[in-house]
């Protein structure tokens, strides 16, 4: 490879992980989340026309923000706007110095201190509708395309990208402030918040396009957003809740596949390699909202879930029966044809795959899981460990031609060859 295609590798890589963080410091300068963007991807195009010939920077986060902050001097010094712009960002913006987004940092410093987490509860103020508050925040923080959203929300690529579009429109012209709220309006937004959190780290936690399984870095920030917002909230059982479904699921990422990068089922990995530290946190989490009365909440329930795998030092010594009942309980308090799909899954482990494919067939013809790969895949396992291997090779490649990730598609195929 040459080191031109070398660099320009590099800084695909820095964009994935700098461009949320770098949207919401542009955003806290700026006080506009499509002007933000606009830099943003100024700074990337001058990366991409620098970089090859300069190398990437030691640190090319800052430098990204460097040059995106001369950028909005730019525009703001040829815009009648230019003196109430300049008055907002203040003295940093005008500064070329290294230390410059530090220093901004510092100057407009509050309760959080976390650009990131500003801009969550900016987009999801109450003026939005609840499906643009979590597009929204999936596209600036998760950095989502608006095809992984609509497949993340079994919706269409356009429906979403309008949303996202009004939602930027309407954050501007109602003059949200970028800023963490304080009281019962921090109360009303928490849920939004938390649903945000767990699609992000969902994202992570099972690609919903491209190469690779998993996306790492989505759910490393989902879970520090959850634990800065755990600390902000001590007294909210279902922050601590989320925060402990995220770093129970999160301690498996080194055993879900293999060396080429294949998935491994969960009943098939080496449970040695699951991180104990990950699995402590999530689990005092847990006993943290319980202590708090929120054992019934959403998130309790599933953290419930996945503490029953992860108490379970070997696969044959998992709770189904207990982890079928909790679905059951799940199930009542979020209704979801998808809660229904997992909650079989754990009956054709307590009870056979005949009474978890009579829970399926209930649920399969649900609008809602039209375009849901996964509803394919385990209802192809169930038919497979029934005998019925033709009817089961159908729904193994309609499970591989519905998913955008590769690693998924490559497994799915290989089961339909196997029946």
């Amino acid at each position: 490879m040459s080191s031109q295609a070398e660099t320009h590798r590099a800084i695909t890589t820095v964009w994935k992980v700098e461009q949320p963080r770098l949207i919401a410091g542009l955003t806290r300068m700026v006080r506009d989340i499509s002007l933000a963007e606009e830099l943003a991807q100024d700074a990337l195009v001058s990366a991409l026309k620098s970089w090859p010939d300069a190398g990437v920077p030691r640190n090319p986060g800052a430098w990204l923000m460097q040059t995106a902050k001369r950028r909005a001097i730019d525009m703001f010094r040829h815009n009648k706007m230019a003196a109430t712009k300049l008055n907002e960002v203040g003295y940093v913006l005008e500064t070329d110095r290294p230390d410059g987004v530090e220093a901004l940092h510092e100057a407009m410093d509050d309760e959080v201190g976390d650009d990131l987490l500003r801009l969550i509860f900016t987009s999801c103020h109450p003026i939005l509708p609840p499906e643009s508050r979590v597009a929204l925040t999936l596209r600036l923080i998760g950095g989502l395309s608006t095809e992984e959203i609509a497949r993340a929300f079994l919706a269409a690529e356009p429906t979403i990208g309008q949303r996202i579009v009004r939602a930027k429109k309407t954050i501007a012209e109602a003059g949200i402030p970028y800023e963490v709220p304080t009281g019962p309006e921090r109360a009303e937004r928490l849920a939004s918040v938390l649903g945000v959190l767990y699609l992000i780290f969902n994202e992570g936690y099972s690609a919903t396009a491209g190469e690779d399984l998993m996306r790492p870095q989505l759910c490393s920030e989902a879970i520090r957003l959850g634990r800065i917002l755990a600390q902000l909230t001590p007294d909210e059982a279902e922050v601590h809740a989320l925060v402990g479904l995220m770093e129970i699921q999160s301690s498996r990422t080194a055993a879900r596949t293999d060396s080429k990068g294949q998935p491994i089922l969960l009943l098939d990995q080496d449970r040695s390699r699951w991180d104990q530290l990950l699995i402590r946190r999530g689990l005092a989490a847990l006993d943290r909202a319980v202590q708090l009365g929120g054992a019934s909440g959403p998130y309790a329930l599933q953290a419930a879930i996945a503490a029953c795998h992860a108490r379970a030092r070997m696969a044959g010594d998992t709770d189904w029966a207990r982890i079928a009942a909790l679905y059951a309980v799940l199930a009542e308090v979020t209704p979801s044809p998808v809660i229904e799909l997992n909650r079989a899954v754990a009956i054709s482990m307590a009870e056979g795959p005949a009474a978890a494919l009579a829970l399926i067939d209930t649920i399969k013809d649900d609008p809602a899981l039209k375009s849901y790969h996964l509803l394919y895949g385990v209802r192809g396992d169930m038919l497979s460990k029934l005998g019925r291997h033709t009817e089961a090779m159908l729904e193994f490649r309609r499970a591989a031609e519905l998913t955008r990730n590769e690693r998924e598609r490559s497994y799915l195929l290989g089961r339909a060859e196997a029946g």
